[in-house]
Formats: structure tokens, C-alpha cells, sequence
């Protein structure tokens, strides 16, 4: 995962963050819906990356490649 994938999935999560929590505090149930929805996009985005490199970290470690 590029600095720049990583970033940008920090910037959405805590967006995401941002938004739901505005969204509780001024009652806005759609805000916080999105900013919900937002940062578990993020977070399953890191994830997936996190995922893919560790298995290319072990194909290496392997001697697949």
C-alpha cells in the first residue's frame, strides 16, 4: 500500500469520524449514517491492503517469488 493509499484511508476514517459525530450531536441521523459508513470503508480498505501484503510478505518469505 502506496503512503498515499494509507493516507488517504486515515483522512476518510477520521472524516468519517468527524461526521458521525456531528451527526449525534446535532440529532442529523443521515450525517452520522454516512459518517458511519464512511469510516468502515476506510477501515475495510486498510484492512484488504493489510491483508495483501502480508501474504505477499510470506510468498517472499517462501520463496514463491
Amino acid at each position: 500500500m502506496s503512503f498515499a493509499d494509507k493516507t488517504k484511508n486515515m483522512f476518510d476514517e477520521l472524516t468519517g469520524a468527524a461526521k458521525e459525530r456531528v451527526g449525534d450531536v446535532s440529532g442529523d441521523e443521515r450525517l452520522r449514517a454516512e459518517g458511519v459508513r464512511q469510516r468502515d470503508d476506510a477501515r475495510a480498505r486498510q484492512a484488504e491492503e493489510e491483508r495483501a501484503e502480508q501474504a505477499d510478505r510470506e510468498l517472499d518469505q517462501a520463496g514463491a517469488r
